[in-house]
C-alpha cells in the first residue's frame, strides 16, 4: 500500500501545466477555453412547422483547407480560411512530423510515449477529412506539450499546422519546449530516524538538488526508498505526502517527501490458511529467514516464488502483520491450490536407440508435504520400462529433494541385451525451470539386478551373465550459463564418480568416473558459438569383467553425432560394440537464429570427434569424427532439436547418416 499512495501522489506531477502560480504546491492541468457554438432554439416545440426548411448546421469551429490554393502553409485550426471540399469529399492523406526536439537532451523515451498515445500515428495509414486531421492534431499537441511538462518543461508550448506535400497534407507540432526545470533541493525530513542506514537509505532516494524535476524520476525514487526501507528491516515504513513547489520566475523547485522509518522489525511467527494443507513448519523450511532475524521485504518475494515453485500453489499471499508495536511482523500466508495431477509424455528418435515414447502419471502432494508420487512407463522399439517414484521436494531443507524409486526394465541394443531390476535412492539439490542453481549436487545408494548378454571377450560370441551390482554415485556440477535449456553464454562444469561392488562367481570392485565441461558465447544477435569435451574413465577392473551396461560407450544424439548409439568404439568379430573404459569427446557448433522467420526457427551446424578404448585412459591418437547440421524449433518451453550427422572416418557397420530427435541443445 506504501507504494501504491506514493505513486499515486507522484502521477500527479505527470500533469503539471506551464499556467502553475508561482511557488504552488498543487500542480494542474487547465485546459484552453472552447469557443461557443452556435445554437438555434425555436421559440415553441409545438409550433414548429414540419414543411418548413432545415435549420443552418452548426459550425463545427474546424476551418477547411483548400488544397487549390497557392500558400503552401496552413494552421489546422479554427483560424485557417475555409476552403472546399474538393473531389474525394475531403478525404486527404497526410503525414506528420516534430520540430522543436533537437533541445532535449534525451527525447527517446518522450518519442516513444508519444507514438504510443498519439492520434496522428494511430491513424496515419487512412485518409481523413480536415476536421479530423485538425482534431487530431490539436490533441497530439496536448499530449506533447504534457509529456514535455513531465520532463520538466513546465513553459512548453506546442503548435500544430498544416504544409502541404505530396499527395496530401503534412502534419507538423512545432514545440518549444522552453527552459527545463530542475530541484534547488530535496528533503527527506525523518529519514535521520532510521539511525546509521539514514545515509545509505538517502541514497537509494535517486533525486537529488540539481536534478530535473521528471516525474518518472520522482515515483521510481520513492518506491526504490520504499524497498531499501523494506530491505533495512523497517517493516512499516510510511512515506507522506510530497510536497513540491514550482517557481516560474528561477525556473526551480523543491520537494519535501516525509518518512516515518519506525522501528526495526524481525520475523516472527507464520500462520497458514488455505490449499494446499502446508503446514506453518514446512513453509518455515522453504523460508530463507528463520524466526528472530530482523525483517527483509526481499524475502517475502522469494518466499512467494519458492512457494509457487512447488507446482502445488496457483497463488500464495503473504500479509505482513505487525505486532509487539511493530517491533516484530508475523506473516499470514494464504494458498490458493494448484492441480495436483500431471500427465506428461515424450517422444524420440534416435538411431540406434529406435523410436522411444515415455508417459509419466504424478500426484505431487501423494503424502503431504510435497510428497510426489510417479508412475513412469517406456515403451519403445528397443527399450521398456516401468518405473515407481517417491519424490519429496524441500525435504528437510529447502531445495534439497529426497528420490525413491524402484524399476524393472529391459533393453536391446547391439552392444547389449539387459533384464535389470533397480532399487535407488538419493539426496539431490539440481536445477529446475523457475531456480537455475549455481551449484548443483546428488548423492545415494543404487541396488540392481541385472541379467544381461554381451561380449566377455574379442571373440564375438555373446554370452549371458548375472550381475548384483552395489553402487554409491556422487555427482557436483557448477553451472555459470544464463539459460537451462538454451544457454548463449557463460560455461558449465560437473563431475561424476560411482564407487561399485559387482558380484559374479565372486565380487570386485571398480569406479566409474565421469568429467563434463561445456562452454558457450555469443558473438552476435543470432549467433552462439558453443562448445564440450568430456572424459571418462573406469578404474580397478577389466572390461569384460564389467557389466556390459555398466561400460562407458560412445555414438548418438548426446555424445558423437553422426555415428548410431553406442556404435562408436571397439567391437566385436560380428561388428558389435562392446564399450571400453577411457572416453573422451567433443563437440564444437554454431547456433544461428534465422531472423526472416521471426527468429523461431535456426540452424546449427556442428562439428563432433571421440575416442574410446577398452583401457583405463583415453587415447587420444585414435579419433574418430563426424559432421552435420541441426534444425531447431525455439518453442516457449526450450528448443526442439532434430540433428543429421554424417561419419568422416567411416568403418565397418557404420551407417551413412544418424538422426537424433528431442528437447533441449544437444549440450
Amino acid at each position: 500500500m506504501i507504494g501504491r499512495g506514493f505513486m499515486g501522489r507522484a502521477a500527479r506531477l505527470l500533469c503539471a501545466a506551464a499556467a502553475l502560480p508561482l511557488a504552488s504546491a498543487a500542480l494542474a492541468q487547465t485546459a484552453p477555453p472552447q469557443a461557443p457554438q452556435p445554437q438555434s432554439q425555436p421559440p415553441d416545440a409545438a409550433e414548429l412547422d414540419p414543411s418548413a426548411p432545415l435549420a443552418p448546421m452548426p459550425d463545427l469551429g474546424v476551418e477547411w483547407p483548400d488544397l487549390n490554393a497557392k500558400d503552401t502553409t496552413a494552421s489546422v485550426g479554427a483560424s485557417a480560411a475555409a476552403p472546399t471540399a474538393g473531389e474525394n469529399g475531403s478525404q486527404i492523406r497526410y503525414t506528420w512530423t516534430l520540430e522543436g526536439l533537437s533541445s532535449i537532451g534525451d527525447a527517446e523515451d518522450l518519442l516513444t510515449a508519444f507514438r504510443k498515445q498519439s492520434a496522428l500515428a494511430a491513424n496515419s495509414k487512412k485518409p481523413a477529412n480536415a476536421a479530423q486531421i485538425g482534431r487530431r492534431s490539436r490533441a497530439d499537441a496536448d499530449l506533447l506539450a504534457e509529456l514535455l511538462r513531465s520532463q520538466g518543461y513546465y513553459d512548453a508550448v506546442v503548435e500544430p499546422r498544416t504544409e502541404r506535400a505530396a499527395g496530401g497534407l503534412q502534419v507538423v507540432l512545432a514545440a518549444d519546449a522552453g527552459q527545463q526545470y530542475r530541484f534547488a533541493s530535496v528533503e527527506l525530513p525523518g529519514l535521520q530516524a532510521a539511525g546509521e542506514d539514514a545515509a545509505k537509505l538517502r541514497n537509494a532516494f535517486s533525486v537529488k538538488a540539481g536534478d530535473p524535476v521528471i516525474a518518472q524520476d520522482v515515483m521510481a525514487g520513492g518506491l526504490a526508498l520504499t524497498r531499501a526501507l523494506g530491505q533495512a528491516g523497517f517493516a512499516g515504513a510510511k512515506l507522506g505526502e510530497q510536497q513540491i513547489d514550482i517557481n516560474h520566475e528561477t525556473h526551480l523547485a523543491t520537494l519535501v517527501l516525509p518518512v516515518d522509518p519506525g522501528p526495526v522489525a524481525r520475523f516472527g511467527a507464520i500462520h497458514v490458511s488455505g490449499k494446499p494443507p502446508f503446514s506453518a513448519r514446512h513453509i518455515a523450511t522453504i523460508a530463507r529467514f528463520q524466526r528472530g532475524q530482523i525483517f527483509k521485504r526481499s524475502k517475502i518475494e522469494d518466499l512467494r516464488r519458492a512457494l509457487i515453485a512447488t507446482t502445488l500453489v496457483a497463488a500464495a499471499d503473504i500479509q505482513v502483520v505487525p505486532v509487539d508495536g511493530g517491533r516484530t511482523v508475523d506473516l499470514n500466508v494464504h494458498l490458493e491450490p494448484a492441480p495436483s495431477h500431471t500427465i506428461a509424455g515424450e517422444l524420440g528418435y534416435g538411431t540406434g536407440q529406435g523410436a522411444r515414447v515415455e508417459v509419466d502419471w504424478t500426484d505431487r502432494n501423494f503424502f503431504n508435504p510435497e510428497g510426489a508420487l510417479t508412475l513412469r512407463g517406456v515403451a519403445g522399439t528397443l527399450e521398456q520400462l516401468a518405473a515407481v517414484q517417491i519424490r519429496r521436494n524441500n525435504f528437510l531443507q529447502r531445495d534439497q529433494v529426497l528420490n525413491l524409486q524402484a524399476s524393472a526394465g529391459h533393453q536391446k541394443f547391439d552392444a547389449y541385451e539387459a533384464r535389470t531390476i533397480l532399487l535407488s535412492g538419493d539426496i539431490e539439490r539440481q536445477s529446475n525451470f523457475i531456480w537455475q542453481k549455481k551449484w548443483t549436487w546428488t548423492y545415494g545408494a543404487e541396488l540392481l539386478a541385472t541379467d544381461e548378454n554381451g561380449a566377455f571377450n574379442t571373440s564375438g560370441i555373446k554370452q549371458t551373465r548375472t550381475f548384483l551390482i552395489a553402487a554409491l554415485p556422487l555427482s557436483l556440477g557448477y553451472d555459470g550459463s544464463d539459460n537451462l535449456l538454451d544457454p548463449t553464454r557463460g560455461f558449465r562444469l560437473s563431475g561424476r564418480v560411482s564407487p561399485e561392488l559387482s558380484a559374479h562367481g565372486g565380487h570386485f570392485t571398480y569406479a566409474r568416473t565421469q568429467i563434463d565441461a561445456s562452454t558457450y558465447h555469443r558473438v552476435s544477435d543470432s549467433v552462439v558459438l558453443a562448445g564440450r569435451v568430456r572424459l571418462g574413465t573406469i578404474l580397478g577392473a577389466s572390461v569384460f569383467d564389467i557389466a556390459p551396461s555398466r561400460r562407458f560407450y560412445s555414438g548418438g544424439g548426446g555424445s558423437v553425432r553422426g555415428y548410431g548409439y553406442q556404435q562408436l568404439g571397439p567391437k566385436d568379430a560380428d561388428g558389435n560394440p562392446i564399450g571400453g573404459r577411457g572416453l573422451a569427446e567433443f563437440g564444437a557448433e554454431a547456433r544461428v537464429r534465422l531472423k526472416q522467420f521471426g527468429g523461431n526457427f535456426g540452424v546449427v551446424p556442428f562439428f563432433d570427434g571421440g575416442s574410446l578404448t577398452t583401457k583405463a585412459l583415453p587415447d587420444f591418437r585414435i579419433w574418430r569424427f563426424a559432421a552435420g547440421v541441426g534444425v531447431r524449433y525455439y518453442s516457449s518451453f526450450g528448443p526442439i532439436r532434430v540433428d543429421f550427422g554424417v561419419p568422416l572416418n567411416r568403418q565397418k557397420g557404420d551407417g551413412p547418416i544418424a538422426v537424433t530427435v528431442s528437447l533441449g541443445q544437444a549440450f
